[in-house]
Formats: structure tokens, C-alpha cells, sequence
């Protein structure tokens, strides 16, 4: 096995010692400076620079009346957010496979990670010839059923900020780059509850995705299938979309979503 890089085994003394102090709270939920100190043999002064650093990236709130630290929001949030994924990834495996192994086409469940869509779990299918990307791999949103989805389901700044953002040399022949038309596109989406398309982000690849809902009525991934042109005839893709929006209700009920749930409607200016 190759052995680690130098590069590898360096760290940044200042990030390992603030890691150190975030690690004090798996042994008690509230503690002050004092407590902090005795625990990481780090002086006064290096303490109160570094939980004011933690306190101002929201890692840490400060309770006056008792005078300690506490974990701060940023660690609830990252915390769900690793529970929902990890959650949704055993949840997922069963019905990518499920969908791989009737169809014969590759199936991946993505997120949105701010302006990109990740892939967060895979399934291979069974054909010679198949669409293939990885599991972690990164995509434009705009380009893509996958991607489109999640931009369809995402907040309007969202979408805003991301029009703003976008680079252009990312886009192909067929993905639209016009704010209205795609506006128009992802309102379709919504309404159907399913995307389609061809050759948006590898020119003979056609994709159908539909979302996934938790129990707030949030969509918070997207589950896709993928494969040649050539294989997705008007008849196949019927039945590709049918059961894509199957299986997405599917996971979604897993989740908790009921489909009587009232969802905020989503609109672009």
C-alpha cells in the first residue's frame, strides 16, 4: 500500500485546536473557560481566542447566566444533515438496486450541495454499455434532469443566485440558458413532478428524475435513472418515468412525507 504524503499527514495547528475544544463538549454539554483550560491544557488567553472564534461561526453560544459554552447551532445543523444523508443513502440502496436490476440502466440518488448537484449513492446497471459517474462526483444543476429537479425544488434565491453564478462554458447546445425559458422549464417540472432530458449534459445520455420529500415537504434529493439515447425509445421512457415517480414516492413515504401535505408554492420572477 502506498504510504501517506508528507502533504497528507500535515494539519493546521490553530484547526486542531479548535477541534480540540469542540471535543470538551462529548465529555460535558456546558463548560466554562476553567473547564475548558484543565481539559486542554491550553492557556487563558488561547482559549478565549478560540472559543470566540467558535462562537462567532455559530459552533459554540455563550449562556451568560451560567457562564459556559455549549455546542452551537452549526453542529446541529451539520449533524442533521449527516443523519439525512446517511438515512437516505440505507433507505435508497434496496430501491436503486430494485430499479438497476429492472431495467438494466444505471440508477443515482443526488443532492444539492449550493449550486452543484452531488451524487450521493449509485447503482450500476446491468447493460454492456451504460451511463457512468461516481458517487461523489459533482454536476451543474442547470444541465441534467437530476440537477434540474433540485433546481426546480429549491428556494427562488436559489435559482437567482445561481443564473448569477453560472459559467457558461459549462453549458451545452441543448441546455437551456435563457432565465425565462428555464423558468418555464423547471415551473413544468413541478407541476409534473418528473423531468426529462436529452443530451443537456452528455450529448447522446437521456435522464429521468423525479424528487424526493421528507416529512416537512422539503425535497431533499433527487432520484435518477440514466442511459443511451438509443435505449430510451418513446415507449421505454413512459415506463422508465412511471416507475422513477414510483420508487421517489416511495423513499419519500420512508422519509415521512405524506402526499396530502400542503407545500408552499415555488415561483420565479
Amino acid at each position: 500500500m502506498k504510504a501517506p504524503t508528507k502533504q497528507a499527514e500535515r494539519h493546521v495547528e490553530a484547526v486542531a485546536a479548535a477541534l480540540n475544544v469542540m471535543d470538551c463538549f462529548l465529555l460535558h454539554p456546558a463548560m466554562g473557560i476553567k473547564q475548558i483550560m484543565d481539559t486542554t491544557g491550553y492557556t487563558r488567553n488561547r482559549v478565549m481566542r478560540l472559543t470566540g472564534t467558535l462562537l462567532h461561526k455559530k459552533y459554540l453560544i455563550f449562556n451568560e447566566s451560567e457562564g459556559t459554552f455549549v455546542p452551537g447551532p452549526k453542529i446541529m445543523a451539520l449533524g442533521k444533515v449527516f443523519e439525512q444523508h446517511r438515512g437516505i443513502t440505507i433507505l435508497a440502496r434496496p430501491i436503486l438496486r430494485k430499479i438497476a436490476l429492472t431495467t438494466g440502466e444505471s440508477v443515482s440518488l443526488y443532492v444539492r450541495e449550493g449550486f452543484e448537484r452531488v451524487v450521493l449513492a449509485r447503482e450500476e446497471g446491468t447493460q454492456e454499455i451504460r451511463y457512468n459517474v461516481a458517487e461523489g462526483q459533482r454536476m451543474d444543476l442547470h444541465a441534467g434532469a437530476g440537477g434540474k429537479v433540485l433546481l426546480a425544488f429549491a428556494p427562488p434565491e436559489v435559482f437567482d443566485a445561481f443564473l448569477a453564478k453560472a459559467k457558461a462554458e459549462k453549458r451545452t447546445t441543448r441546455t437551456i440558458t435563457d432565465k425565462k425559458k428555464l423558468a418555464q422549464e423547471l415551473d413544468r417540472i413541478r407541476r409534473q413532478g418528473v423531468a426529462v432530458s436529452t443530451g443537456e449534459r452528455v450529448s447522446d445520455a437521456c435522464a429521468i428524475a423525479a424528487p424526493v420529500f421528507d416529512s416537512e415537504g422539503n425535497a431533499v434529493c433527487a432520484l435518477g435513472i440514466a442511459g443511451p439515447v438509443s435505449r430510451f425509445t418513446a415507449d421505454i421512457r413512459k415506463s422508465h418515468q412511471k416507475l422513477i415517480m414510483q420508487e421517489a414516492a416511495n423513499l419519500s413515504a420512508q422519509l415521512g412525507f405524506r402526499p396530502d401535505r400542503k407545500q408552499s408554492p415555488v415561483t420565479y420572477k
